[in-house]
C-alpha cells in the first residue's frame, strides 16, 4: 500500500534528523494510533536501556498499525514520551537506527516530550502517533 503522505524540509529551518517539519496527508482513512510501551505478549515491561525499550515500544506501535492496514510510511506525526532526555539524546544514534530497521528512512513529524514517569513505573519511553492511509 503505497503512502501518499509527502514530508516537508523547508531550507530556512534547522536540518530535520530523526523526524520531519511538516507531513502533507492526503490519505482517505486517519488511524490513531495509542500510546505504546516496551510491554511484552503477557503486559510486563521488557528488560533493557532506552533502546532496547524504544525498540519494544515502535514494534509494539507498529503492530498496532500493521492490524489497522497500514505501514510506516503511513505515519505522519509520532509523539515519544520520555523518563529521561538526556539520557535518549545520549543513544540518539542507536535509536535512529533502530527507527531505520524497523520502520524505514522516512520520518513522521515528531515530538519529544521530557515526562516524571509512565503508566508503567519501569518505562522508559511512550510512542503514539497517527497515520493516514490511502
Amino acid at each position: 500500500m503505497a503512502a501518499d503522505n509527502r514530508r516537508i524540509d523547508p531550507a530556512g529551518l534547522a536540518p530535520a534528523r530523526g523526524f520531519s517539519h511538516a507531513v502533507v496527508a492526503t490519505g482517505r482513512t486517519t488511524v490513531y494510533l495509542a500510546g505504546q510501551t516496551a510491554l511484552d505478549a503477557t503486559g510486563a515491561i521488557v528488560d533493557g536501556d532506552v533502546v532496547a525499550q524504544f525498540e519494544r515500544a515502535l514494534g509494539n506501535l507498529l503492530a498496532a498499525l500493521d492490524a489497522a492496514g497500514g505501514d510506516p510510511a503511513h505515519l505522519v506525526r509520532v509523539t515519544c514520551y520520555l523518563t529521561d532526555i538526556p539520557g535518549y539524546r545520549a543513544r540518539a544514534t542507536e535509536i535512529g537506527a533502530v527507527w531505520r530497521r524497523l520502520a524505514g528512512r522516512e520520518y513522521p513529524a515528531m515530538a519529544a516530550i521530557g515526562v516524571t514517569r509512565l503508566w508503567d513505573d519501569t518505562a522508559l519511553v511512550e510512542l503514539d502517533g497517527i497515520a493516514v492511509l490511502p
